[in-house]
């Protein structure tokens, strides 16, 4: 299936967890140290989602994925207009 891996999953997770601990450190006083840890832990998400993918617990992309030119339609027709 497209994303489900244990790369995808962790780095959803983490950006969540990042968010909840940023929200409950501004009610009802922000508290701005635990709010920038909870910054630093949803930031963090992406490279450890892409260092997991690295180390082999990706989705592996699908056979000719990313190897046409983008932005072009073949199938439009030059009458359109």
């Amino acid at each position: 299936m497209h994303g489900s891996s244990k790369a995808s999953w962790t780095a959803v997770l983490l950006c969540l967890f990042g968010i909840l601990i940023g929200g409950v450190a501004l009610i009802p006083n922000p508290n701005w140290v635990v709010f920038t840890i909870g910054a630093v832990v949803a930031l963090a998400a992406g490279p450890v989602g892409l260092v997991m993918s690295a180390a082999g617990m990706g989705v592996e992309r699908a056979e000719g994925h990313g190897q046409k030119a983008q932005g072009v339609d073949e199938h439009r027709s030059t009458l359109d207009g």
